[in-house]
């Protein structure tokens, strides 16, 4: 067996290795001695995060995470003495008790500064979303909505997410692997994880029903060793030694430990024939694949689509409200609400039939749809009522658009010998409020303009007299 790394893992070498400055400060005669002076070091590390370290059923620490902290402490001149631990969660805490002097490869938060200084990264690599592989590219996790994301106890990562990200329901695991098992499982919508990681797990367990989704901006693992506070020059003299490792050293590391093993002596011919035969497979899936995707925007796009006006229904409006409700909390922006409802439409009916009926419907539901903006979104809210759900848009823009709307319609014909017209009532988003707040104002509004003559456009200003 050998190993084909040369290729498959460059770009992951790439991507992953940390600067080094080929004008790296040796250690001095006095660091060495103080390094000496210490005896031994004690460290704790994760006994459980493949492949960057674990403990082996031998008490060995192994992996990316174990050969690097060698290489540096055998530079620095150092001796370590490995505190075994069962989980991350007991590393933690046996650090934060003093009882081991060095954290292996963790990265660097305020919560940890508490306890720990910090060497300059030992390595870093991109965080990426897993998901299943039905679910969508994510963009931007601040509008995601309902979803969960699993992951392992006292990562820097569970802080920064609750932090950052409180729309997402985070689930605690005991592992890495129990965290991406959820998800294989639906159990969670997703969880993030260095890219190292998810690569090999995925490969390793053959989960591959999941994807990576997307990488988390400005979330990179730099993964440092943590050393206690009391101990500054140690991580003086340790950062001393990182600063010595080159890239080539590190892609060697990578290597031994997440390459792709094959046999030689192949039989090219038969390779040939073999590769041809799954091309053909994989064309015929992936066209299969992408057919059965577009059906399924298709089936989307109806169920969310009003079947009379081809207007956005009220299921589509229910699944972006949320969306853009977060959206405007988030930014501080303005989201309002116009409410709209077809005056004497009974009547109509009642005259002229529910086909002519349809059509003003219809006629209506156009006249909306090229008045609003691009960023707005005109629904059938049901009956005769439609809706405008207007994003970055205080109660004074709306007013406009409302206005704009309601000429509209007065002014067209609809070829029932008479002027059709709409009652209007507008609301925008206020600090406390939540989405059937919103819609109960923008239909007070509407009622005040329906029963104070019609044909005309009514705020939640008009509610109050103001």
């Amino acid at each position: 067996m050998r190993s084909l790394s040369s290729i498959t893992w460059l770009v992951v070498w790439l991507l992953c290795t940390a600067a080094w400055s080929a004008g790296a400060a040796e250690l001095t005669d006095s660091d060495r001695a103080y390094a000496a002076s210490l005896g031994k070091v004690s460290f704790c590390v994760d006994p459980d995060w493949e492949p960057f370290e674990i403990i082996s059923p031998a008490g060995q620490h192994q992996g990316i995470a174990a050969d690097l902290l060698r290489l540096v402490t055998g530079r620095a001149g150092l001796s370590l003495e490995l505190v075994p631990t069962t989980d991350w969660d007991e590393s933690i805490a046996t650090s934060k008790a003093g009882q081991c002097t060095l954290l292996s490869f963790l990265n660097q938060t305020p919560k940890r500064d508490e306890w720990l200084l910090f060497t300059d990264p030992l390595f870093t690599d991109s965080n990426v979303f897993i998901t299943r592989e039905e679910h969508p590219f994510i963009i931007d996790p601040a509008i995601l909505s309902g979803e969960s994301i699993a992951l392992p106890s006292g990562t820097s990562m569970e802080e920064r997410i609750r932090r950052d990200y409180p729309n997402l329901r985070v689930i605690i695991t005991d592992s890495e692997k129990s965290a991406i098992d959820m998800v294989s499982t639906r159990q969670a919508s997703m969880t993030l994880r260095s890219l190292i990681v998810a690569a090999y797990t995925i490969r390793k367990e053959g989960l591959f029903n999941l994807k990576i989704a997307g990488q988390m901006p400005n979330y990179s693992n730099n993964l440092r060793i943590g050393v206690l506070r009391d101990q500054p020059r140690l991580r003086d003299i340790l950062n001393k030694a990182i600063a010595t490792i080159t890239p080539t050293e590190r892609g060697q590391i990578i290597n031994q430990h997440v390459a792709i093993q094959v046999q030689t002596g192949i039989d090219y011919a038969l390779t040939i024939k073999i590769a041809l035969g799954l091309i053909a497979v994989l064309a015929i899936v992936a066209y299969w694949g992408w057919r059965m995707r577009k059906l399924s925007q298709e089936l989307d796009r109806l169920s969310q689509t009003d079947n009379l006006t081809n207007l956005p229904n009220r299921t589509r409006l229910n699944l972006q409200f949320p969306i853009e409700l977060a959206r405007a909390r988030r930014l501080g922006q303005g989201l309002s609400l116009i409410m709209i409802d077809v005056d004497h439409f009974k009547r109509i009916n009642d005259e002229f039939g529910h086909l002519v009926g349809d059509k003003v419907l219809i006629a209506m539901s156009d006249l909306v749809r090229r008045s609003v903006r691009a960023i707005d979104l005109p629904a059938r809210w049901g009956g005769e009522e439609l809706v405008v759900l207007c994003p970055d848009s205080h109660l004074d823009q709306a007013l406009i658009l409302a206005e704009r709307i309601r000429q509209a319609v007065r002014d067209h014909d609809f070829d029932t010998g008479r002027r059709q017209t709409v009652s209007i009532g507008v609301a925008t988003l206020g600090p406390s409020d939540d989405i059937d707040q919103l819609l109960n104002r923008a239909d007070q509004a509407l009622y005040i303009g329906k029963s104070s003559g019609r044909d005309r456009v009514c705020s939640e200003a008009d509610l109050t007299g103001t």
